[in-house]
């Protein structure tokens, strides 16, 4: 394993906190960095490689830079007075592994001149990692059962999304792209389309959950940015 392996879940873990609280970015930052400080053991470079794949994607925000088409709902609505903190951290998970991981997978089958399947022992445990951090989401940031109906917006939204499902189309998306490498073109415009697949989910779980008398909030759209699939 590398140095920059070695050190980047600690970076991530260690990164200082820029958003004031409640903020939709700093809700799933928090809760990924409470289970990876719990669990980390010095992972291997998959692990190391998706959390290089998040941090950049940070970084992009911060610097005005353009963000992957999946985190644009993320960041157009960390603000949204209608959206709970669950429904911020499950889309927030949901784009870590739509995205971060499937292209993690593809940067280490690169960086050691293999096939996914030489990966399957590590996308396992990234796999079980990544159930601790939904189990966690649940168990902090889901309103009480006793005040939430069968009907509840909130209650269909956090049902209708499965990390399992979310797991296997990141593992078939990267498959496609490793078996693309001879075709950049068709790899580039198959990881365009799986991106943009991956807003559209994150769009919709962020659709606001308050109380429908709650005043209409619409956010600030930034000039020449695009914001996924499904218009606002």
């Amino acid at each position: 394993m590398t140095q920059t392996e070695q050190s980047m879940e600690p970076a991530v873990r260690s990164r200082p906190h820029r958003w004031p609280p409640g903020d939709g970015i700093g809700v799933f930052h928090d809760v990924r960095g409470a289970v990876v400080g719990a669990e980390h053991r010095g992972g291997g470079s998959l692990e190391a490689r998706l959390a290089e794949r998040y941090l950049a994607a940070l970084d992009a925000a911060e610097a005005g830079r353009r963000t992957p088409e999946c985190r644009r709902p993320l960041f157009q609505y960390r603000h949204h007075p209608g959206v709970r903190p669950v429904q911020f951290a499950l889309a927030g998970l949901h784009a870590h592994i739509a995205h971060d991981l499937a292209l993690a997978v593809v940067d280490t089958c690169r960086a050691r001149d293999c096939e996914p399947a030489a990966l399957e022992g590590e996308f396992e445990r990234v796999g079980d990692l990544l159930t601790l951090l939904e189990e966690r989401i649940h168990d902090e940031l889901m309103p009480d059962p006793d005040r939430l109906r069968i009907t509840d917006p909130l209650t269909h939204l956090v049902s209708s999304w499965s990390l399992e499902q979310a797991r296997e189309a990141a593992w078939s998306a990267a498959r496609v792209l490793c078996h693309l490498r001879g075709s950049p073109a068709l790899a580039e415009e198959f990881r365009e389309r799986t991106e943009a697949g991956a807003g559209l989910v994150v769009r919709f779980l962020l659709t606001p959950a308050a109380d429908a008398r709650a005043p209409v909030w619409l956010p600030a759209q930034s000039s020449g940015s695009s914001t996924g699939a499904i218009s606002s």
